[in-house]
């Protein structure tokens, strides 16, 4: 006779229980978005009292878009603007999406701080190491530029399903992807800081954050611009145009995930403090209006990209508010 008040109960229970589980947002892409993402989050989950949980992942922005636009995440970081291939696969499975600027990171360049003869770098000293017909001949430091040392070379840098890789070879080596491919690569950015870090021998790249959260153990190196000038990364340099490889970072929104009451508060959240809370992780924030008329287009339905699929190279600040603007 016992048994079914306790069954009552028991289905009872079950909506309640059902409704005390947190309310999920899937993020997952580029490891550069990350540490702005992932402060963005701690304080949205402060903010709503843990009621919305927001899961952050980082399988770089080439493995974020294939989750992305396999329905699997409801927002993409990214290093880069989405590709064209990208953009089919989307179309495909029919998720449209909205392009959201976030900040501006100055890609860096950086050496062990033993390292004592690295003081500026070109673009095409640059090339020369990493181009793909650099693999298993250029090996040594004198084979790069022979006032160097006849020291083995060192490389650590980014995976191929990362934004940061796209990004860099687009800009050094004069087309995405291209790259040798006897380095240490890891989409972990930590990985690669440690690489560099124990190797008094290792160069590598990843993004701002990275190095000034690591700068004790790691030296920065200056780049050489158009105009002649070395010039190491910086906030001011980012937002003087002077930096050689600066550039824009982005989160992209499915569509269709903003249907759900936590994917889009979570959203408007990001655009509301995600410039304070890009500065604080040392990444380089949009004016206060760009984040304004980002989710004035999310408002609207200004769905898609201002890039033409392609991982573009010295797009400032004032050209993305530019693009942005006539969305």
């Amino acid at each position: 006779m016992k048994i079914l008040p306790l069954l009552g109960a028991a289905l009872l229970a079950a909506p309640l229980a059902a409704q005390a589980q947190p309310k999920v947002v899937r993020v997952d892409g580029s490891s550069t978005v990350y540490p702005i993402t992932e402060a963005v989050a701690e304080e949205f989950q402060k903010a709503k009292k843990q009621q919305i949980k927001v899961t952050v992942g980082i399988s770089g922005t080439g493995g974020g878009f294939k989750k992305f636009c396999r329905g699997d995440t409801d927002i993409s970081g990214a290093s880069r603007p989405i590709l064209k291939g990208e953009m089919e696969e989307c179309r495909k499975a029919g998720i449209e999406y909205f392009e959201l600027p976030v900040a501006f990171d100055a890609l860096t360049v950086v050496v062990n701080p033993k390292n004592t003869f690295v003081r500026q770098l070109t673009v095409a000293e640059m090339k020369k190491m990493w181009e793909p017909a650099a693999q298993g001949k250029v090996m040594r430091w004198s084979h790069v530029n022979p006032q160097w040392p006849d020291q083995p070379m060192k490389l650590f840098g980014p995976g191929a399903d990362s934004g940061t890789f796209d990004y860099f070879t687009e800009a050094v080596v004069g087309k995405a992807k291209s790259s040798r491919g006897d380095f240490t690569a890891s989409e972990d950015d930590n990985v690669l800081v440690q690489g560099v870090s124990r190797d008094v021998n290792g160069l590598g790249y990843f993004g701002f954050a990275y190095y000034v959260e690591n700068k004790d153990k790691l030296k920065a190196v200056p780049i050489v611009n158009d105009k002649g000038k070395a010039v190491a990364p910086s906030m001011e340099a980012v937002e003087a145009g002077a930096y050689a490889l600066s550039r824009p970072i982005f989160i992209y929104v499915s569509a269709k995930a903003l249907d759900k009451p936590a994917v889009k508060e979570f959203v408007q959240y990001y655009m509301q403090h995600g410039g304070p809370l890009a500065k604080e992780v040392k990444y380089v924030p949009l004016p206060a209006k760009s984040y304004q008329v980002a989710w004035q287009h999310v408002q609207k339905g200004r769905k898609g990209t201002v890039f033409g699929g392609t991982a573009e190279v010295g797009v400032t600040i004032e050209e993305l508010l530019r693009r942005e603007a006539k969305l």
